[in-house]
């Protein structure tokens, strides 16, 4: 199983504390289950890629070094990756998430077009809409804990501002996953397993309550969204239905205006450590 999202961060009083025993295990405990893209864990998604013809986006907390990182991870059909950190981890998420950098706004060439994605309150960024629209996305995975009101705007707004698809990604968790998680781990993390027991409610308390919804370029709901059920949401889109749309607004086009705004965006990786070669 890969580690999904920290959703102790907000429900788990005791979770930020400084300096607290259990809060620092609940952090190795996420860090040492943590893949990196180049570990086997992604190496099973690249072969499930090639051998079904697919493309596939899937969110992961991935390990840099030390460092954790909320990834976006796109692998083609091919097996090859490509990764988009989230450039500014939200509020409480500073305390597990590294920040990304330019190097990492990815897209990804399918056959049918240009497969792109922002994480959470990237939507709310509007340099980076504006970078990944200029990108001329045909689908965008816009990735959220769960798609509550608010993020369902962000989405509609993103698809018919980007005249894109935008495919809405919530997931459903419940506070009896989380402690089974842990534990399925052993007694190494039983400090962690104090500040877990802190989440209010019973087990069956959902933390997260999905939403996963498919959205036209025009901001059309096409499919879901479906909360509070494990479901899986299956979509036909019309790709002709973009140029359809393209006609009236064309943010990185017509519609927009160089002479007046420009934007220019830093591609470059970012480390804190660079290594000349002799």
């Amino acid at each position: 199983w890969l580690p999904g999202y920290p959703m102790w961060l907000d429900d788990a009083p005791g979770a930020v504390i400084w300096d607290d025993v259990g809060a620092k295990r609940l952090f190795a405990a996420l860090r040492d289950n943590s893949p990196s893209v180049d570990g086997p864990e992604i190496d099973a998604f690249r072969a499930a890629a090639r051998d079904a013809g697919v493309e596939i986006v899937i969110g992961i907390n991935e390990r840099d070094g030390n460092t954790l990182y909320n990834n976006m991870l796109f692998i083609d059909r091919n097996g090859d990756t490509a990764s988009h950190r989230k450039l500014v981890p939200t509020y409480t998420e500073r305390l597990v998430w590294g920040r990304g950098d330019g190097s990492t706004l990815a897209t990804v060439q399918a056959p049918w077009g240009v497969l792109g994605g922002l994480i959470c309150w990237e939507h709310w960024m509007p340099l980076a809409r504006a970078a990944m629209h200029a990108k001329h996305e045909v689908v965008h995975v816009a990735q959220w804990p769960w798609v509550k009101e608010m993020h369902m705007i962000a989405s509609r707004h993103y698809a018919f501002e980007g005249r894109c698809f935008v495919l809405a990604s919530g997931s459903l968790l419940t506070r009896g996953d989380v402690l089974e998680g842990l534990d399925a781990l052993g007694s190494e993390y039983a400090a962690a397993r104090e500040v877990l027991d802190g989440l209010p409610g019973d087990d069956d308390r959902l933390l997260l309550r999905a939403g996963s919804a498919a959205i036209g370029p025009d901001g059309s709901i096409l499919a879901g969204p479906d909360y509070d059920t494990a479901e899986t949401v299956y979509a036909d889109l019309d790709l002709g239905t973009i140029a359809d749309e393209l006609m009236t607004l064309d943010t990185d086009g017509h519609y927009s205006r160089p002479d007046v705004f420009s934007l220019t965006v830093d591609t470059a990786p970012h480390r804190g450590v660079v290594f000349g070669e002799d």
